[in-house]
């Protein structure tokens, strides 16, 4: 969402996350804030078990089939924890004692991931860029075909970093898409798992979506704690205890709105569209450079950095004038970091360029 200041400068939100959403997401969740469809009622103190909510929560589920064309072999559930919970929730449910599970290791939160999976079972990590502080995606992987699954993480938010193409195995994926889910078709049939926390491309902080194939559970010996077992949340829909009725509400709107924008296909369109303005930028502009090797780049989150690091206190202070805020890179890579989620419009990547190409005239 891009909103006026007192100042009445535009502000474009680049945060990587808790981040942007649709104007109209935001506006409609504001009035179910004060009074929700006339009930008299905020949603913020409605019952999570009374007809209005279970609407909402059976909209959100039936969006989420509807706009990744699940099959009926997959569940659909939201959780809480974030998806630092599923770095463990994961292998506990899904990876038995003496059981192989495998990792390829793109960044910080897939670095994550295989430190909770340890506890369960074996853990191959069968691919790491971490050497090059994870600015590629690892390519040709020799997969064991008896592993339980593949974790991976599609987009890396820090690094800047995305699959654009899934390694080639008939093991089941497991994959976060914290970041990039909803933001391009996917092909579901080689999903064991995905998981997804909501405030990157989806809605608020608050809640986490999971989607399950069926046969990845049930199938490991170890007692699971009754809060830990998907199955407990797939039984009693989303709602064995109080579910984050306020976050599950707006991701919603936001699947409602992504729905009348033409679904996921149309917003990889766009997506792709916003993501050559910027990139373009970068790769013509004498001052800046991009962090992520090229074929690997995000669509997501553009990571880049000044060529003379001096002058980057002064581009970010420029850009915070102009209302291009949230703009400033995560400490592991410096620099600039662009989310550029589904809600981002092109008019706010043309903004930043615009301020890019000024810079350039100032100091070239």
């Amino acid at each position: 969402m891009s909103t006026m200041t007192a100042n009445n400068v535009k502000k474009y939100n680049f945060s990587a996350g808790p981040a942007i959403l649709p104007a109209e997401v935001i506006e409609e969740a504001a009035k179910a804030v004060a009074n929700y469809q006339g009930t008299g009622l905020s949603l913020l103190e409605m019952s999570h078990r009374g007809k209005e909510f279970v609407a909402v929560l059976d909209e959100a589920v039936a969006l989420v089939k509807e706009l990744l064309n699940l099959s009926d072999d997959y569940e659909v559930v939201f959780l809480t924890g974030g998806a630092s919970s599923q770095f463990f929730m994961v292998p506990l449910n899904m990876l038995d004692a003496g059981e192989t599970a495998c990792y390829v290791d793109t960044g910080a939160w897939s670095t994550k991931a295989i430190k909770e999976a340890k506890h369960y079972g074996e853990v191959k990590t069968l691919a790491s860029s971490k050497d090059s502080n994870f600015n590629f995606i690892p390519k040709s992987i020799e997969i064991p075909s008896d592993a339980k699954y593949l974790h991976l993480t599609s987009n890396n938010t820090i690094y800047g970093t995305q699959y654009h193409d899934l390694p080639d195995t008939n093991v089941p994926i497991v994959c976060d898409m914290s970041s990039d889910i909803f933001s391009r078709p996917i092909s579901i049939e080689k999903y064991g798992m995905i998981y997804a926390g909501a405030q990157k491309n989806m809605g608020p902080a608050g809640t986490t979506l999971a989607i399950i194939r069926k046969d990845m559970l049930g199938k490991v010996s170890r007692a699971i704690p009754t809060m830990l077992n998907y199955q407990t949340h797939i039984d009693k829909g989303s709602s064995f205890n109080t579910p984050p009725v306020y976050p599950i509400y707006v991701c919603m709107l936001t699947l409602r709105w992504l729905k009348a924008q033409g679904g996921v296909k149309a917003m990889q369109a766009h997506n792709e569209e916003k993501a050559a303005l910027l990139y373009n930028e970068i790769d013509a502009n004498p001052l800046f450079e991009g962090a992520a090797k090229k074929e690997d780049r995000s669509l997501m989150n553009v990571t880049f950095t000044m060529k003379d690091d001096s002058l980057t206190g002064e581009f970010l202070q420029l850009a915070e004038d102009a209302g291009c805020v949230g703009l400033k890179g995560h400490r592991s890579v410096g620099g600039f970091r662009a989310s550029i989620y589904n809600a981002m419009t092109k008019e706010g990547i043309q903004v930043l360029v615009n301020l890019m190409q000024s810079f350039a005239k100032k100091h070239t």
